[in-house]
């Protein structure tokens, strides 16, 4: 019989699946305002994804240069970044890495062109949308690359559906923050790497702790807000699964430059922040790199 804890885990990993399935299913076509920010039938969704008018913009703002987007399939950009965790991993050709939370591919295309013919891009998402999507958009990937070094994992990522020791490099943007074991996530990253492996995480995390009332909008959750852990608990989960030599740098504008995107969400949470206080007071967007210690 599954424990309390275990169902509330299962309840917001359905939620988290929900969100990012609507997303998924709304199409490339739409306005990337008109498939986020509340509109019918998608919950208002990920902060990165009711930018300034487009995902483009969204992602270059955290990091990804023209011409990295212009080699990406259509569609493949969400706008669901927080950071550049491809750019931080500093991957070379031969690697194998593998994507946390993979969406539509965007990260994944990408590694796989840094990777090169003889390396492989892994990525694992627990969507079912988001995998059709990033399969059909492998397609158009190796259309324009003439690369064939890509593929596409359902899976949790608590439990990896990786071999131990498999991997060069594990990167994730904006996705551990909603996993609600997140411990489990750090142990399984370590749990693939090889020794002497690279982590390259993108994520939002805290400064301080939110208010009771933001922790417990759905809505903000699915946004990678009310998930969000402090740094420091972040730091210690990564030491505990075995990585060293890390290094988490905050990159604040990001969170700041949400409060003048048109989503409602965060002017729902901005609402809800005590008086006197603004979003980048208690979440910033961190950099985290690190690596497996050598056996």
């Amino acid at each position: 019989m599954a424990t309390k804890t275990e169902k509330d885990q299962s309840t917001v990993r359905e939620k988290v699946r929900e969100g990012y399935a609507a997303i998924a299913r709304a199409g490339s076509s739409e306005r990337v305002e008109d498939r986020c920010c509340g509109s019918d039938p998608v919950p208002q969704a990920a902060p990165g994804c009711c930018g300034p008018g487009a995902a483009q913009e969204t992602a270059q703002a955290v990091g990804y240069s023209e011409a990295e987007l212009a080699t990406l399939p259509e569609g493949a950009n969400m706008g669901l970044s927080c950071g550049n965790p491809t750019a931080l991993a500093g991957l070379k050709a031969g690697e194998v890495v593998v994507d946390l939370g993979s969406g539509g591919g965007f990260d994944v295309f990408l590694a796989g062109q840094k990777v090169g013919a003889g390396g492989r891009a892994i990525g694992v998402d627990m969507t079912p949308d988001m995998l059709d999507k990033a399969r059909r958009n492998n397609d158009t990937y190796r259309d324009r690359t003439g690369l064939d070094n890509v593929e596409f994992r359902l899976g949790e990522i608590e439990h990896l559906p990786l071999s131990d020791n498999s991997a060069d490099v594990v990167i994730s943007n904006c996705v551990i923050n909603l996993s609600p074991d997140k411990p489990q996530v750090w142990n399984e990253i370590g749990r693939v790497l090889k020794p002497g492996g690279r982590a390259s995480v993108s994520d939002l995390a805290l400064r301080k702790p939110l208010p009771d009332e933001i922790i417990e909008m759905v809505e903000a959750l699915i946004g990678c807000v009310a998930g969000a852990v402090l740094i420091d608990e972040t730091r210690e989960m990564a030491r505990l699964a075995g990585l060293v030599d890390i290094e988490i740098e905050e990159k604040p504008g990001y969170v700041e430059a949400m409060t003048e995107w048109n989503d409602p969400l965060f002017k729902k949470i901005v609402d809800h922040l005590p008086e006197g206080t603004g979003p980048g007071d208690f979440i910033v967007s961190a950099n985290l790199t690190a690596r497996k210690a050598d056996s």
